[in-house]
Parts: structure tokens; sequence; C-alpha cells
């Protein structure tokens, strides 16, 4: 027999999906990315010494993922690694103590993309629909129990991604567009990706 609290968490499960649908009519829809853009972008190295790269170096031999405002990524760190595929993270802007809360979920190498071209073409932003989304509430409280401490300062509310880009001419080979906060990439997708990717290469 159904219970009550079942009928009150179905219904309260349909008018949350509602409620998503609903304001995903007010989002601007991703565009997908220019390759020769992304590898034009001017990335700035952080840490000790400021350096500046064309991004394009990040993957022009060996292929890489690179996580856009995604620390969730790292723990397949170790298994890209098995695959010599290098995984890196690349933030918006370096304000206060941001990049250094980042840092402590992340181990690999951080660059800040001051063009914002991998936030890009089209910069996604997400605004008062992030106060009615479950989704939104669910994910910043999920990271906030893992201790992971971001801020709304500057352009705080753009969304992210994560792309699997090949070296040589593979390309793009997976870009996923976040489609609010906390909208976590297939894992398994981003994986078998890379081990194709390398599977590829040695052919």
């Amino acid at each position: 027999m159904v219970t009550v609290t079942e009928i009150l968490k179905a219904v309260s499960l349909f008018v949350a999906e509602l409620i998503s649908s609903f304001t995903d009519w007010f989002q601007t829809k991703p565009a997908w990315a220019d390759l020769e853009v992304l590898e034009d972008t001017e990335l700035k190295s952080t840490g000790g010494i400021h350096e500046r790269h064309k991004a394009k170096t990040l993957w022009e031999k060996t292929g890489a993922v690179v996580m856009v405002e995604a620390a969730e990524l790292s723990s397949l760190k170790s298994q890209l690694l098995d695959l010599e595929v290098p995984l890196f993270a690349v933030v918006k802007q370096n304000i206060g103590k941001e990049l250094d809360f980042f840092k402590k979920y992340f181990a690999g190498r951080v660059y800040v993309d001051q063009q914002r071209n991998f936030y890009g073409p089209q910069q996604r932003w997400m605004c008062l629909s992030m106060f009615v989304r479950v989704g939104v509430w669910k994910n910043i409280w999920r990271a906030y129990r893992r201790g992971f401490r971001g801020n709304l300062t500057g352009e705080g509310l753009v969304l992210g991604g994560v792309f699997v880009i090949g070296p040589g001419d593979q390309g793009i080979l997976l870009e996923h567009r976040e489609k609010e906060f906390g909208d976590k990439v297939n894992m398994l997708a981003v994986l078998r990706t890379a081990r194709k990717m390398r599977e590829d290469m040695a052919k």
C-alpha cells in the first residue's frame, strides 16, 4: 500500500522537475566551443611563477582533460595518469582565497583564463533561477559538506564545464557544459573518451 510519505515524496520530485524544466527556458543555450579559439587562448599559470601559455600546449602532444570550474574530476586523476592523459583545471579569476580553496580539492595545475574563452563562445550565467532549482541547492549542500567554499564575487555565477581534447587533429572529443551549479559530467564517459583517444594515438 502506498503511504502518504511516498506520495508526498513523488509529488515533491515532480514539482522539482517541473520547476527545473520551466527555468531552463530562461537560460542561455550552450554553444559548442571553437577549437581554434581555445587553442589560441592565453592561459596564466598559478602558484609561484606566473607564466603565460597558449592553451594548445596543454594537449598538443598527449591530449588532455580540461576542467572548467569543476573540482569533481579530481577523483579520476590517478586513472587518467595511468592512461598518460594529463588533467588540468581552468578558472576565470583569482579573487581572495577562492583559488586556495579550489586547490585543496585539485592537486594538478590550475590556469586562469582571463579571456573567458573556455566559458564561451557565449558565457552562460546562473542567475535568479538558481534559488528555485532543487538540484542547485543539493549540489551546494554536497559541496559544503565536503568543505568546499566558493564565492559569488566578481563573475561567480558563470557556468563551467569539461573538455576532453585530443592531440593533433583529433579535436574536441567530449564537451560538457554545466546546466546548473554542480551539474557533473559523466565520469565514465570521460574515461572512455580518454582511453579511446590513447588507442587512436597508438594506431
